[in-house]
């Protein structure tokens, strides 16, 4: 339920605290007295698009504040847990609106995202706007409506999930097909250059080992004159680095013979004399090992230059040739594979449409019997409002499609959104006409109340706590208007009712009436919110009655009015 409204620098509002009780509160004044401005404001903390106009002129920012009780819905203490915000027996909303045009918003003075805001206020108040019931124009919308009265979301839902599979599947075949058929209208020159590249025979590194090679050719004979040289100078010759060590290894061992300071030295020499010996060894494999041919350099340098050319063919270096090589040859591996992976692709797109169709088939066969009882329903609920002779129906179509993705006694079907029925509401208002579509047939009133009739059915298959409705009593007058107010008063009995109303029957069913009027305190014009009681409220609904000249006769019809409003 919701408890307070607190309004603080909105719009004509400078600041104001409205109480709600259970059952109906009807809220009336003049035209232009600020009865939208407070449904505005209700509307923003419910998580609707906020504007830097909202804010007061001169304020800093706007603030409204809206408090509920009893709100223990699982819905909203999932959102809450999942958001980490405590939850309790209260729930208190907040919405801030700077007047550079930032917007905060709070839930149990935790900061908050807009969108969750608005996902609790869509679970706690449905608010039905001045031009809301233009929803029932368009088509599109029934089939929701329809949905939301059956409790058929899970379905929906689940029916989605396999649509936007099968859709991917399909997705993944035609880029697949589109694939393979681009690449037979080039495969001639994918296969020249695959040829080409694999002939040459790439190999990661290939340049540096090339280059490294064709070095060692290059400078075989140097290499052979200084590896041989080496050898000399370490072992060979008279006065090698071998011979002199081994002359100051035998002065040295002597000398460590003497005094064991030595010892170290003698140790270290040693080591050194074993690697000129290894150095020498090396050397003479080396120089052993060294052979220059002609033919190798020139086979080497050709295969050099193949390189160079297909680097420059190509724009790219060697490993970019090798991956692009790889990529051909998938290319052209992938046409031969295409029709196998395109068979196994048509094989799981089959078993999805199966299971869209089952599943579109089981939604379409609970909205038939959601759209018997809600015929019923609606039926039964425009006699109350006075339409007596009123039938509803919910007419269900389908569109059959050689290209469609839902299959049904041998026939294929166009898969939507929302399944594969289009759901359109029909009426008749008067005996003997055949329901036709609502926008060829009801007025504004009627509309007015089908949708009541609408939101009467829904609210008593959802578990909405408050419905707010702004003008609902749009293009009625008398005995409608009076069946209007009885139908919510009697919907006030399983929620909580707010409309704002210009109707003296529809005032008159209030449990409690709030009045809505602008005054100027000094030099600037406030609206402010007053409840009415007693002869207060009798006066206000006769002011309904016959205007700004209220009459005795007014007064007493209005009274009239208030009674028999208190007896339902």
């Amino acid at each position: 339920m919701l408890n307070t409204l607190y309004v603080r620098d909105f719009a004509l509002i400078d600041e104001l605290s409205v109480s709600f009780d259970p059952g109906l509160t009807i809220i009336t004044g003049e035209t232009g007295a600020g009865k939208s401005i407070l449904m505005g404001a209700l509307n923003l903390v419910l998580g609707e698009r906020a504007s830097a106009d909202f804010v007061r002129s001169g304020a800093a920012k706007a603030v409204i504040e809206a408090t509920f009780s009893e709100t223990s819905y699982e819905a909203v203490t999932l959102l809450l847990d999942e958001a980490e915000i405590e939850s309790g027996h209260e729930l208190i909303l907040r919405r801030e609106i700077a007047a550079s045009g930032q917007s905060r918003c709070f839930i149990n003075d935790t900061p908050c995202p807009l969108s969750l805001l608005k996902q609790v206020g869509r679970e706690l108040v449905d608010l039905h706007g001045q031009h809301d019931h233009q929803l029932l124009l368009h088509a599109e919308t029934h089939a929701g409506m329809l949905d939301s009265f059956g409790r058929l979301q899970v379905e929906k839902a689940g029916y989605r999930c396999l649509l936007l599979r099968c859709r991917e599947l399909q997705r993944s075949l035609d880029t697949l097909t589109q694939r393979a058929a681009d690449l037979r209208d080039k495969r001639d020159f994918i296969e020249y250059q695959f040829r080409e590249l694999e002939s040459a025979g790439l190999e990661t590194g290939e340049e540096a080992a090339l280059e490294e090679e064709i070095n060692l050719l290059e400078n075989a004979e140097t290499l052979f004159s200084l590896s041989g040289e080496l050898g000399e100078t370490l072992y060979d010759a008279d006065r090698s680095a071998y011979t002199s060590l081994s002359s100051a290894l035998h002065l040295l061992e002597k000398l460590a013979a003497i005094d064991r300071r030595f010892e170290t030295t003698l140790d270290e020499l040693r080591g050194a004399l074993a690697s000129v010996e290894e150095a020498h060894r090396f050397a003479r494999r080396y120089t052993s090992g060294i052979e220059f041919s002609r033919e190798r350099l020139d086979e080497l340098r050709e295969r050099q230059m193949l390189l160079q050319r297909l680097s420059k063919k190509h724009g790219k270096s060697i490993a970019e040739l090798i991956g692009l090589r790889d990529q051909l040859g998938e290319e052209l591996s992938l046409e031969e594979n295409v029709e196998a992976d395109a068979a196994l692709l048509r094989a799981e797109i089959e078993t999805a449409r199966k299971e869209i169709s089952a599943a579109a088939l089981d939604l379409s066969r609970k909205r038939q019997i959601s759209s018997r009882l809600l015929e019923k329903e609606i039926s039964e609920e425009l006699k109350k409002l006075s339409i007596p002779h009123g039938a509803f129906r919910v007419d269900a179509s389908m569109e059959e499609a050689p290209d469609g993705e839902i299959t049904h006694d041998g026939r294929v079907y166009r898969a939507f959104e929302n399944g594969f029925d289009r759901i359109e509401f029909m009426i008749s208002t008067n005996i003997g006409e055949v329901p036709k579509p609502l926008v060829k047939v009801a007025s504004g009133g009627e509309i007015s109340r089908v949708m009541l009739a609408m939101k009467s059915a829904l609210a008593q298959a959802t578990q909405l706590p408050i419905l707010v409705f702004d003008e609902i009593d749009s293009g009625i007058s008398g005995k409608a208007a009076q069946a209007v107010g009885f139908s919510l008063k009697q919907l006030s009995r399983l929620h909580q009712i707010i409309a704002i109303t210009h109707l003296p029957q529809i005032a008159a069913m209030a449990d409690r009436h709030l009045s809505v009027a602008k005054r100027v305190e000094g030099e600037r014009t406030v609206t402010g919110v007053m409840p009415l009681e007693g002869s207060g409220r009798v006066e206000e609904v006769a002011r309904l009655i016959s205007g700004h000249t209220i009459s005795p006769t007014s007064l007493q019809l209005a009274g009239e009015l208030i009674e028999a409003g208190s007896s339902i």
